[in-house]
This record gives C-alpha cells, sequence and structure tokens, in this order.
C-alpha cells in the first residue's frame, strides 16, 4: 500500500523530473495471415491489426487521465514481415509495409515495429525480399519500423547479412536524403534481438509470443539524476542503492500501467522494460546522470565504470518491482535522443569509440548516430560487425541504428525533431574494411555457445 509520502514523490517525479511511460506497446502475432496472393495477405494483416488494436490509444489515454501518468506513445509490433510474407508469391515486400502503416494510421498508434527478418544463421529467400525491401518500404511509409538480427551468442555473426545492411542503410538514406536520411532512424541491426522489446525501432512480435499481448516500456532518468543529488560526494555503494530505490518506484508505475491495459484490452500483461530512455529535453538525460557520479563530461575516463554502475543498479532494482520485466531493460545511450549524448559529442568528449565500449555494459547499442554522408558502405558494416561482436561474446543485445546523412560533414548536425532530437555528425576511421567485410561468410558463434 502506498503512504502518502511515497504518493507525492511520484507526483513530483512526474511534474517535474519527467518520469513517464514511455510506451503501450500491443504485440500482435500475425502468422495466421500467411497467403499465397500478397494483395489477401496485405488485407488479413489490416484487417486483424485494425481489429486488435482498435482501442489501444483510446485506452492509452484513459489511462493517462485517470491515473495522472503520462503516456508518450501508444504502438504496435507484429510478427517479423519476413515470416509472414514467405507464402506469397511476391518478389517485393514493400505493400506489406503499407499495410502495415495504413493499419497503423487506422488505429492512432505512433509506430508500428515488425518489417523485420532474423537472419542471424542465413538468409532464407524471404529475408533476402525484406531486406532489399526495405529502402523502398521505409522511404514510401511513415510510422513502419524495420529490424534485422544479424547475429547471436549461438549462432554467431552472418557476415553476408552485415554487408547487406551496410548496401541498405546508404540505399534507404539517399532515398531520405530530404529527410537528412531520416529512413535511417527506423532500423536497426540486431544481435540478440529479444521478442518482447516494446521500444522502437526494433520492437517485433516473436513467435514464442502469445496471439497478442500488452508490453509496456517505463522510462525516468531524470528522476534518477535528481536522486543522485541527494547523495553527491558519497561511495558508489550509496549510489548504486540509491539507483535501486528509485528503479524500483519508477518500475512501480509501469507494472500499475501494465496491469491496468491489460484487463481493459482483454489482452495478457506480458512484460515490462524499466529500460532509462532519454529524450532532448533538458533534465531527462543519461549523460547528465553519469556526470552527476563526478565526470566532467560524459565520454570522459570513467565513463564506461559509471554507466555499468547504472545499468546494474536500474536491473536490480526494477526486476523486483514487476512481476514479469522483459524486453531490453537497462539504460539507453542514443545520440541524437539525450541532450547530455548531444552535447558531449559537440563538445569532442564523446566518439565512436568510446561510444563502443560503453555498449558493452549498457542496455543495447550505437543508437541514433550520424556519421558523415560519404561513409563508406563496408564501413558501415564493419561497425555493424563490431557491434554484433560484442553482443554475441558478451550474450547481450546489441545493435546499430546509424544515419550516414546525405550531404553531411563532421561538425554538422542533423535535425530529427520529437523525441528524436538532433545528431551531431561524428567522425568515423578514416581506414578502410573493405577486404574484412568482403570476406561474407559466418563468424562462428564463441564457446559459451555451448551451454546445453
Amino acid at each position: 500500500m502506498l503512504n502518502e509520502k511515497e504518493i507525492m514523490q511520484t507526483i513530483q517525479m512526474i511534474d517535474q523530473q519527467h518520469l513517464d511511460v514511455r510506451t503501450i506497446t500491443m504485440g500482435i502475432s500475425l502468422l495466421s495471415c500467411a497467403r499465397s496472393d500478397p494483395r489477401e495477405a496485405c488485407t488479413a494483416i489490416y484487417d486483424k491489426i485494425t481489429r486488435y488494436a482498435e482501442h489501444l490509444v483510446s485506452t492509452g489515454e484513459a489511462i493517462e487521465r485517470e491515473f495522472g501518468i503520462p503516456i508518450v506513445n501508444k504502438r504496435i509490433s507484429v510478427t517479423p514481415i519476413a515470416l509472414v510474407a514467405a507464402a506469397s508469391q511476391t518478389d517485393n515486400y514493400t505493400p506489406f509495409a503499407v499495410a502495415l502503416d495504413k493499419a497503423a494510421k487506422t488505429t492512432g498508434v505512433n509506430f508500428i515495429g515488425g518489417f523485420s527478418a532474423l537472419v542471424q544463421k542465413g538468409m532464407t529467400e524471404a529475408d533476402r525480399k525484406l531486406i532489399a525491401s526495405i529502402p523502398e518500404a521505409l522511404s514510401t511509409t511513415d510510422i513502419v519500423c524495420s529490424s534485422v538480427n544479424v547475429g547471436s551468442t549461438k549462432a554467431g555473426i552472418d557476415m553476408d547479412a552485415v554487408a547487406l545492411m551496410g548496401r541498405t542503410i546508404k540505399d534507404l538514406a539517399q532515398r531520405t536524403a530530404d529527410q537528412g536520411g531520416f529512413g535511417c532512424a527506423k532500423l536497426v541491426v540486431f544481435a540478440n534481438a529479444v521478442e518482447d522489446n516494446p521500444f522502437m525501432a526494433g520492437a517485433f512480435h516473436g513467435v514464442g509470443e502469445p496471439e497478442k499481448v500488452i508490453n509496456v516500456g517505463v522510462s525516468g532518468p531524470g528522476v534518477v539524476h535528481h536522486a543522485l543529488k541527494d547523495v553527491k560526494g558519497q561511495p558508489f555503494d550509496v549510489v548504486a542503492e540509491t539507483i535501486k530505490k528509485t528503479a524500483f518506484r519508477i518500475t512501480r508505475m509501469g507494472q500499475l500501467v501494465a496491469q491496468e491495459a491489460s484487463r481493459r484490452l482483454d489482452t495478457p500483461f506480458g512484460i515490462v522494460d524499466l529500460s532509462l530512455a532519454p529524450t532532448p529535453a533538458i533534465g531527462d538525460s543519461v549523460a547528465r546522470i553519469l556526470e552527476e557520479m563526478g565526470l566532467e563530461v560524459c565520454g570522459t575516463h570513467g565513463t564506461t565504470a559509471a554507466l555499468a554502475l547504472l545499468n546494474d543498479a536500474v536491473k536490480k532494482g526494477g526486476v523486483m518491482a514487476s512481476s514479469h520485466v522483459g524486453g531490453l531493460s537497462g539504460a539507453f545511450i542514443p545520440v541524437s535522443e539525450d541532450e547530455g549524448m548531444i552535447a558531449a559529442a559537440a563538445s569532442g568528449a564523446l566518439h565512436l569509440d568510446k561510444l563502443e565500449a560503453m555498449t558493452c555494459v549498457c542496455s543495447v547499442g550505437l543508437d541514433m548516430i550520424a556519421v558523415p554522408g560519404d561513409t563508406s558502405a563496408e564501413t558501415i558494416s564493419a561497425i555493424i560487425a563490431d557491434e554484433a561482436a560484442i553482443g554475441m561474446v558478451n550474450s547481450k543485445t546489441t545493435a546499430v541504428r546509424i544515419i550516414p546523412g546525405p550531404g553531411t560533414k563532421v561538425g554538422d548536425t542533423v535535425e530529427f525533431g520529437g523525441l528524436l532530437g538532433s545528431a551531431p555528425v561524428m567522425p568515423v576511421h578514416p581506414f578502410g574494411s573493405e577486404k574484412f567485410v568482403q570476406r561474407g561468410g559466418r563468424i562462428p558463434a564463441p564457446m559459451q555457445s555451448l551451454k546445453n
């Protein structure tokens, strides 16, 4: 039972410290929509999504009003389309993305994820068709998000897929050049992708999931930052304990919203993702949390250690607050979506190599990073390969969401607006990786894959 003091603390966190439920995401299985005729399949997809998610947005808005808890986004994730479209006799999967876009707009959600393929051990013909369709699909739709899983601890890394994704990202950037390469912000390349992630752009509804499910993502970097101000100069044991207690309170709110949405929508409750997801707003930054621990600026020596403490404490505190914790759960470090990260990158304190080191201990990976427009497809593929290797060896989810802004150079800024913020264009290594990427084949799984 909450006491008066805890209620007042929660109100303060919402009003002054940017506490919110970042998303209610409904996962929907589309396996029943597979048809040999692609037009029939697209019709079935539209009908099923609009039927299942008809009341998703209105329910989220009602919970917002009744509980006074901001719910920033309402989203949908679906079965990886490469699996659904495989039965259809067509080489172009763009119409499936169009059907997703139309259905999502009909329901009123902010984004829909699942134009996806899982190719960690190799590509089927359907996977190849989906990846080939990504540039057209994401450049001709508005709120469809795509992801491709190219590696895992069990399977290794599919380097043919990695090479293909570098070329795909370059193509997509060119097709959305008038928007600064914005299409690439809707595409994530994963290793060890999870099936119940509620956050975009990487959300999809895994084949091990039920027919439909409600997953909730909470967020509160500003709350953690504020809490640490009260323990300034205290030992790291105190810092960790403070973060744990704060994460517990944040996650309890997410559990409440998830259970209420599940009940009202007559849909099973899946998980609460307790990730700290920042925004470009002042006071809602993961970077500022790290700096509050004593770093002059995020990116300096000690940043990786500070992030490791934060990520671990968030998990330890949040896992006790929810009956089912899942998704990605930790601390996100998307450069363009974090006011402190933007400032650190613009100052030169934060660069790609340091970000890569930080991804060893954070929730996901190299996220929302802008690089010069003339960055080669092979360099992008090599960046993906490095990040996938970190995920594979450390048995964790890693990802790359990178934007080679057409016509941009180091020092420029790419503006995306809204929650996606703005990204300083960061330098990449001038030395080539072409021969490495062109080898193809599969990097074998590490020894820890043999755990059975």
